[in-house]
């Protein structure tokens, strides 16, 4: 099982993303350096968290036009399994491969904690060990974690089942006290439309081992696993 790790000028989750991966895969993941032309034949593709380009501009949208971006795109297009994290999620919906958009939190700061997501579809290669329902536990660490899109994306999002994951609270409850951003529908990660690429602001490369808080994460990355498998 072969995976590899997108690298960009600001980018600093990389390492975690690495540990992840390795963790779920038993093989090192290939870091790819944002420059580069060409991707390694692989399985995984992950673009992982920080603050591609310092977030000038507009958050990821630098980071959207760097040359790996076109190799990335035509690797999803093939179908293989692709996954944004925070900064990651906003570098795809930057370069299409996402609708919508992430703006400035609600509270216009940054929000640094762990956070309930429900698992609205389990029935994906990222949620395929987790229970529909289940409630689990990442950090997020972000200030443009507010998803938007218009009325039509989002039904179109909820009628084809790709919101994947909600911000909830401990009890599974999904309301506006228990969004945390601002994003609509509390989304914090959606699919597209073939079901190969993830985007999500909460960190689940983050959740991976007890001494760090938690092991809710290690399910997304054992998910691809077996899908790819």
């Amino acid at each position: 099982m072969k995976s590899a790790v997108i690298l960009f000028p600001g980018i600093n989750r990389e390492n975690d993303a690495i540990a992840a991966l390795k963790q779920a895969t038993g093989t090192e993941p290939t870091l790819v350096w944002h420059g580069d032309t060409e991707l390694p034949k692989t399985d995984i593709i992950m673009v992982p968290g920080g603050f591609s380009y310092g977030d000038y501009l507009r958050c990821g949208a630098m980071a959207a036009k760097s040359p790996i971006m076109r190799a990335v795109a035509e690797r999803a297009k093939q179908g293989v399994t692709t996954i944004g994290v925070c900064n990651g999620f906003q570098i795809l919906t930057e370069a299409g491969l996402l609708p919508g958009a992430l703006m400035r939190n609600a509270s216009l700061k940054f929000i640094c904690k762990n956070t309930h997501l429900k698992v609205e579809n389990a029935e994906t290669r990222f949620t395929n060990l987790y229970g529909a329902g289940e409630i689990v536990e990442y950090p997020v660490a972000h200030h443009d974690g507010n998803y938007f899109a218009d009325s039509d994306t989002l039904d179109r999002l909820e009628g084809e089942g790709r919101v994947v994951l909600r911000y909830c609270d401990v009890d599974g409850t999904v309301d506006p006290a228990t969004n945390l951003n601002g994003s609509q529908r509390n989304i914090a990660g959606i699919i597209n439309e073939a079901g190969n690429v993830l985007g999500m602001m909460p960190h689940p490369e983050n959740a991976i081992d007890p001494l760090h808080g938690g092991t809710d994460g290690r399910n997304l990355f054992k998910s691809m696993v077996e899908a790819a498998s």
